[in-house]
């Protein structure tokens, strides 16, 4: 992990796996909750597929931030296709189905923002030609000899 973006990427990501997780024991105890999984069998699935990812991205592996990409497209994407489409209609739709839209597009967002943070660190700033003959040439570095004055004196 390079910086404290990564971090909290990272740690988004373990609290959205678990609230996900909270959503699957309450759908399997038939306990009421805020929403329900889409379809509990890939609700499990989902888990372990992130939990895979999660540990991939903490080592900065691009295949985990995509195979988190594709999965989260997979299952939120087709979620919120699937209740935006009612509402394009004309529709009336009910808080429930309001929570779960906005559960389906912070997964996609986190998804995406993974994947953008890890392609991040593929990418390569451009190396500055007007000063590397300096920087990169140890024959212009300054001799300094034992009478030289080291104080480093400062105006204020």
């Amino acid at each position: 992990m390079k910086s404290f973006a990564n971090w909290m990427i990272v740690t988004f990501m373990v609290m959205f796996w678990g609230f996900r997780i909270a959503v699957a024991y309450t759908a399997g105890k038939n306990i009421a909750f805020i929403t329900t999984p889409i379809n509990y069998i890939a609700e499990i699935v989902l888990l372990f597929i992130t939990l895979v990812c999660i540990i991939l991205v903490v080592k900065r592996i691009i295949w985990g931030g995509l195979i988190y990409l594709i999965s989260y497209l997979v299952y939120f994407g087709t979620d919120l296709f699937n209740k935006i489409i009612p509402i394009m209609s004309g529709e009336q739709i009910g808080a429930n189905v309001g929570f779960d839209i906005f559960i389906s597009v912070i997964a996609l967002f986190l998804a995406i923002i993974v994947v953008i943070d890890l392609a991040t660190d593929y990418t390569k700033r451009p190396n500055d030609k007007k000063t590397d003959w300096f920087f990169n040439n140890k024959d212009l570095d300054r001799e300094v000899d034992e009478k030289a004055d080291r104080n480093n004196y400062k105006i204020y």
